[in-house]
């Protein structure tokens, strides 16, 4: 839901400047937003923008206020004050009419998936389709197949429950889910948590063919380093209670603020770098060799 109104997805459970000139202006802005429960406030001011056509990581420590913010933009949870725009649409100043028209355009894959445990993928898929569109039963179950296929899940695991599937293939079941509507704009709350190395990577490589063939716009909460290194375009790091940090991977590693400079400095932080390095500079060896030639400089 956007400030209480029903959410597809959220009740149910050399690119990066290729993408930015394809799909310009601004997806989320968000302005001097303050949420707290109780006593305590999470978020203190925070002015956060994601343009159209990227991929934004979003990260911070643990119990920082990463979901609750994407909570809060879903409308999930209640802000004390400040504005949230989508599309350029401030949430507050919107009919119902206008809502239901924005929340066409998103989808939410929660961390957990949050399938309906009572319904196969295939019928977890359709949910969202049923509740907006007028389609007959055939056009349904074809075009729920297609997001399965979509999202990398082999065909037979349509029929499956929830509790049939792995870690792995439960997370591609979300994220069918999420894609059910053709959105423009994709939450994904910490995608790659809980997979092995292997599926996390996958993973990565489908959120960005997915991005790059879609033109998605990809709002992407994680605390996955390879991740940040592989497909954000851009990354938002939060401390305080604020966005202390904006900007592509350089921008975070060279910051100084305490918490982001221990995150992208740290021993697991300095392995990865060196792989995306060493990766680097053998994409970069490769092109740069003569017709003929393999990277080694061998004909071939």
């Amino acid at each position: 839901m956007i400030n209480g109104h029903a959410l597809d997805g959220a009740d149910l459970g050399a690119r990066p400047e290729q993408g930015l000139q394809a799909a310009p202006g601004i997806a989320i802005k968000v302005r001097d937003l303050v949420v707290g429960f109780g006593d305590k406030l999470v978020m203190q001011g925070l002015d956060l923008d994601v343009y159209r056509g990227e991929v934004l990581g979003f990260v911070g420590g643990s119990g920082t206020g990463k979901s609750v913010l994407t909570r809060t933009i879903l409308g999930l949870i209640r802000k004390r004050s400040g504005t949230i725009e989508i599309f350029g649409s401030d949430l507050d100043s919107l009919s119902p009419r206008e809502y239901a028209a924005i929340e066409r355009r998103i989808g939410v894959m929660f961390q957990q998936g949050a399938l309906f445990s009572g319904l196969t993928v295939k019928q977890n898929v359709q949910v969202p389709m049923r509740e907006h569109l007028h389609l007959s039963p055939r056009l349904s179950e074809e075009l729920a197949m297609l997001k399965i296929e979509l999202a990398g899940l082999d065909l037979d695991a349509a029929n499956k429950y929830p509790a049939e599937l792995s870690g792995g293939m439960t997370k591609r079941a979300a994220l069918a889910r999420a894609l059910a509507l053709d959105p423009e704009l994709v939450f994904l709350d910490e995608p790659t948590s809980g997979l092995d190395p292997i599926g996390a990577a996958e993973f990565d490589e489908l959120i960005a063919t997915l991005q790059r063939t879609l033109g998605l716009t990809v709002f992407m909460v994680t605390h996955d380093l390879d991740s940040l290194y592989s497909i954000c375009d851009r990354i938002a790091a939060l401390a305080d209670g604020k966005v202390v940090v904006e900007g592509p991977i350089s921008a975070m590693l060279d910051s100084r603020h305490p918490w982001v400079h221990a995150y992208f400095h740290g021993k697991r932080a300095r392995l990865v770098d060196t792989a995306f390095a060493k990766r680097s500079g053998a994409s970069g060896e490769a092109a740069e060799t003569s017709p003929g030639e393999n990277a080694n400089g061998f004909s071939e």
